[in-house]
């Protein structure tokens, strides 16, 4: 990659093309265990984004479910219209109830010379 200034070329030693799969121990843990299983849901999605997007909306808590997963009217885009939804909520306290409620949510580590750490669960 090149770019022009005023004052010459920078040349760009910035390229990194190399791969690092991950462990077969963890890609049996993972929720897209593969590239080939991403490139299976990518295409799915692409084939009918508003069905993709409604069925992960499934997987989510809703105070109140949705009227129309989608509506297009230029130049609006309405996703899930009439739902009702809390993100703090999902990404918290849902787990409150749930085999996650004990497990570590965030970890602190202060300096190493202090040894002070923090563990906040869900």
């Amino acid at each position: 990659m090149t770019s022009s200034t005023q004052q010459g070329t920078i040349s760009s030693v910035q390229n990194e093309n190399r791969t690092f799969p991950p462990s077969k121990e963890f890609s049996e843990k993972a929720h897209i265990p593969s590239a080939k299983k991403l490139e299976s849901i990518s295409k799915k999605a692409a084939k009918n984004p508003v069905e993709f997007w409604e069925k992960q909306a499934e997987s989510l808590e809703w105070f109140r479910k949705w009227n129309s997963a989608y509506k297009w009217k230029h130049p609006i885009a309405e996703w899930f219209g009439g739902g009702k939804i809390n993100i703090s909520y999902n990404c918290l306290d849902r787990h409150l109830n749930t085999w996650r409620r004990n497990k570590a949510a965030l970890i602190w580590e202060g300096e190493p010379d202090g040894g002070e750490i923090r563990t906040l669960t869900y």
